[in-house]
C-alpha cells in the first residue's frame, strides 16, 4: 500500500461517519447523504492515486460529498423540498476545500445506532455499518465476503429505505443499555466475517483493522460500558495476532504453530489495558471474558507453557454467560489441553452438541482432532473429510488437507 493509498484509507475511515451524519442533518435525507459520501470516496481512490493526496484530504472528502449531494438532490427533483425545510437558506453553493469546517466528530456513534437498529435485518445491519460508518464500498465488501455485488447493493439499499419508512433517527437511543449490544454484535461480526472470509490475500482494506478501530472508537464515546472496553480489547489482541495466522504463501496457520515473534507487542499491550478499564467497571460480560481468555493466549510464551486451567475457568464463566454451541465447542478444545483423561471428556462434551454443529465444519475438524487424541484415527480422518465438505474456505482447505496427508490411514486399519 503506497502512502496515498495509506492516508486515503485513515481519512476514509475517520470522516465517512461524520459526513454521512452532517449531510443527512442537514439535507433531511438519509439516501442522499449516504451516496453521496459514497460517491466521494470512490472519487477519492481515482484522483488522489491520480493526482497525489491533497493538502487537506477531509476537506477534499467532504467538498466532494457536499456537491454529490446538491447534485443529486436536483436529479432526484428534492432541491426544492430541501430550500422549503431550510426555510430559504443558501444551501446549493459549495465552498473551496480550503474553507470546508470538519464535521461533529462525535456523530459517528448516532449513525451506528442508526444502522445497527433491530429493525433492519441482521445482515443488512453489517453491510450498511461497513458502507456509511467505515465508508467501505460495495465491492471491497463485496470481495472481503464473497458475496455478488448486485446481491449486496440491493441488501444496502433495502436497509436505507427501511430507515427512512421506519422514521429511524441518527440519535444515540435513551434505552442504551438494550440499544447497545446490537451495535457491539455487529462490530464483532465485522471482525469476525473478515477474518472468516480471508484466505491469507492482502485486500485494499484492512477489514480486521477496521472493525478493531470502530470497536475502539465505540469504546471511547460511550466510556462507563464495560462490554465496549471488553470488545476494544477482544478485537485488538485478535489483530494483534494477525501477522502470524497466514504464511507468505496464504496458508492457515493454527495458533498453536504460530510465530509469536510476529505478534503485535504494542496491540497486545493496548488491549491489556482496555481490559484493564473494563475490569474497573465491575460489569463483566461475554466479551470481557473472551478478551480475558485470548489476553492468555498473548501472554504466554508457546502453546505448552499457556495456563490451560485459567483459560478452562474462564470458559465455565463464559458458557454460564453465554451456553451457545460454539462457545461450549470452545470451552471443549481448551479442556482436552490439560490431559488424556480431559481429552476424553472434551470429546464428549463434543459430541454432546453434533444435534446443534453437525453442519458446521469447524465442530468437524474440532472432533478430528480430538478423536486422534484419544486414539481413533479412523473416525478422525472421516471427521476432517467432512469438514473438508463442509467448509468454502480456500485456506482452511488446505489446511485440512493437509491434516490428511500428515496422518494417513494404513491398509487394514
Amino acid at each position: 500500500m503506497t502512502t496515498s493509498d495509506a492516508l486515503l484509507t485513515a481519512t476514509i475511515r475517520e470522516e465517512s461517519g461524520r459526513l454521512v451524519t452532517a449531510l443527512y442533518r442537514r439535507f433531511g435525507d438519509f439516501d442522499v447523504a449516504e451516496e453521496a459520501v459514497q460517491g466521494a470516496v470512490v472519487e477519492a481512490v481515482t484522483a488522489w492515486r491520480r493526482d497525489g493526496t491533497p493538502r487537506r484530504p477531509a476537506a477534499w472528502l467532504a467538498t466532494a460529498a457536499q456537491r454529490n449531494a446538491l447534485d443529486l438532490l436536483r436529479s432526484r427533483g428534492r432541491r426544492a423540498r430541501v430550500a422549503e425545510r431550510l426555510s430559504g437558506e443558501q444551501f446549493d453553493e459549495v465552498p473551496p476545500a480550503d474553507e470546508v469546517a470538519a464535521p461533529d466528530p462525535d456523530d459517528r456513534l448516532p449513525l451506528l445506532f442508526a444502522c445497527c437498529h433491530p429493525a433492519l435485518a441482521p445482515e443488512a445491519r453489517l453491510a450498511l455499518t461497513l458502507r456509511a460508518v467505515i465508508g467501505l464500498t460495495t465491492p471491497q465488501i463485496a470481495r472481503a465476503f464473497l458475496v455478488n455485488e448486485q446481491t449486496l447493493a440491493q441488501r444496502i439499499v433495502r436497509a436505507k429505505r427501511k430507515i427512512v419508512a421506519a422514521g429511524i433517527d441518527l440519535k444515540v437511543p435513551e434505552a442504551l443499555d438494550e440499544r447497545l449490544p446490537d451495535v457491539l454484535a455487529v462490530v464483532y461480526l465485522a471482525y469476525n466475517e473478515a477474518f472468516v472470509a480471508s484466505t491469507g490475500s492482502t485486500h485494499d482494506r484492512d477489514l480486521g483493522s477496521d472493525a478493531a478501530w470502530l470497536a475502539e472508537v465505540v469504546a471511547d464515546s460511550l466510556p462507563d460500558h464495560a462490554e465496549a472496553w471488553g470488545l476494544a480489547a477482544l478485537l485488538r489482541i485478535q489483530h494483534g495476532r494477525a501477522r502470524a495466522r497466514f504464511t507468505p504463501t496464504g496458508e492457515l496457520v493454527l495458533l498453536r504453530d504460530q510465530d509469536r515473534t510476529l505478534w503485535d507487542a504494542s496491540a497486545i499491550k493496548r488491549a491489556g489495558e482496555h481490559l484493564e478499564r473494563a475490569a474497573s467497571l465491575r460489569s463483566p460480560g461475554p466479551y470481557q471474558l473472551q478478551a480475558a481468555i485470548a489476553m492468555c493466549h498473548a501472554e504466554a510464551p508457546s502453546w505448552e507453557e499457556t495456563d490451560w486451567l485459567q483459560i478452562v475457568t474462564l470458559y465455565g464463566v463464559l458458557i454460564r454467560e453465554d451456553p451457545s454451541p460454539v462457545v461450549r465447542l470452545n470451552g471443549a478444545i481448551a479442556l482436552a489441553q490439560l490431559g488424556p483423561r480431559q481429552a476424553a471428556r472434551a470429546l464428549a462434551d463434543v459430541d454432546a452438541l453434533g444435534s446443534s454443529l453437525a453442519g458446521y465444519h469447524l465442530w468437524h475438524a474440532t472432533r478430528a482432532e480430538l478423536l486422534r487424541l484419544t486414539g481413533r484415527p479412523d473416525e478422525a480422518e472421516a471427521a476432517d473429510r467432512r469438514a473438508l465438505e463442509l467448509t468454502g474456505n480456500d485456506a482452511e482447505r488446505r489446511l485440512i488437507q493437509t491434516r490428511l496427508r500428515r496422518h494417513p490411514l494404513t491398509d487394514g486399519s
